[in-house]
């Protein structure tokens, strides 16, 4: 015999793991502090200083 299953229940779990999937993938896109997202702007900065110091005019 096969197993009863509660669809409502079932729903319910597979809404959930989705929901800790996306929750997730937030987390890694937009979970950084302060300080990492100034120290990657920083970066950014000199490089793009260094790159605009090494230009040659024509």
């Amino acid at each position: 015999m096969a197993e009863i299953v509660n669809l409502r229940r079932a729903r319910k779990v597979k809404a959930r793991a989705t929901a800790e999937k996306q929750a997730a993938a937030n987390r890694a896109a937009f979970g950084r502090t302060r300080a990492e997202k100034a120290q990657d702007a920083a970066e950014r900065t000199r490089v793009d200083t260094t790159l605009d110091g090494a230009r040659r005019d024509p």
